[in-house]
């Protein structure tokens, strides 16, 4: 698989405009990306700008901090599917988690999951915040809750991605999700590890200047 198809071309930022999106867009098609990421409001125009090609929409829901109700994200990730998003990052609720009301986490993540039916679900657990114990437990919620990804983070808190969570990930969800690794992954060489240690997806602002830097020896492994 090329390189290019496991990124998640990548722009949430707050003062993102149109222009902005557009050239996002205009280089997910130049380069093959598999998607692009955005927040919700900018979706259908991401899906407009996206037309005649194979990139497809992702958006985030309850960005960047999970902590609305479950029925604000059913409503934001149904009216993105709406919209024309073919993938969906969703926020875990970090504090229900942290406080141990498991039900209430795995409600959260099922009400999504089912309001948009086949679409990819992807739950950012927002690692930095979570101890190990945490973050294998929330791996577990989310299998129960047949979410189809888990995702380390959101890029917006005090850590991004590790290698060595991705690792606890692949080990506790063995293969019966994938993994999107966010958050700090800026060259080829840390990409590559990520993809080596068991990410099926990179999220990343990044993407161009990763695709086009000089290719290393490691990556002739058929990335």
């Amino acid at each position: 698989m090329s390189l290019s198809n496991y990124i998640d071309h990548t722009l949430l930022k707050p003062s993102a405009t149109k222009t902005d999106i557009k050239i996002l867009c205009d280089e997910a098609k130049e380069y093959r990306f598999h998607s692009v990421c955005v927040n919700s409001y900018y979706v259908s125009l991401a899906k407009h700008l996206l037309t005649r090609s194979n990139v497809k929409v992702c958006s985030v829901i309850g960005f960047p901090l999970g902590a609305m109700s479950s029925d604000a994200k059913v409503f934001e990730a149904t009216k993105a599917v709406e919209d024309g998003a073919e993938e969906i990052d969703m926020v875990i609720n970090i504090g229900m988690l942290k406080s141990k009301n498991y039900v209430a986490v795995y409600k959260d993540i099922c009400d999504v999951k089912l309001a948009i039916g086949k679409v990819t679900l992807k739950v950012i657990l927002e690692i930095s915040e979570l101890s190990k114990n945490e973050i294998i437990k929330a791996c577990q919620i989310c299998l129960d809750a047949n979410a189809d990804f888990i995702k380390t983070s959101t890029g917006f808190s005090k850590g991004g991605a590790t290698l060595t969570a991705v690792k606890m990930i692949r080990k506790s969800i063995k293969n019966k999700a994938k993994i999107k690794a966010s958050g700090g992954i800026k060259d080829l060489e840390t990409a590559l590890k990520y993809i080596d240690a068991g990410a099926d997806r990179i999220g990343t602002s990044s993407g161009v200047s990763i695709v086009t830097e000089k290719k290393s020896p490691v990556e002739s492994s058929g990335y």
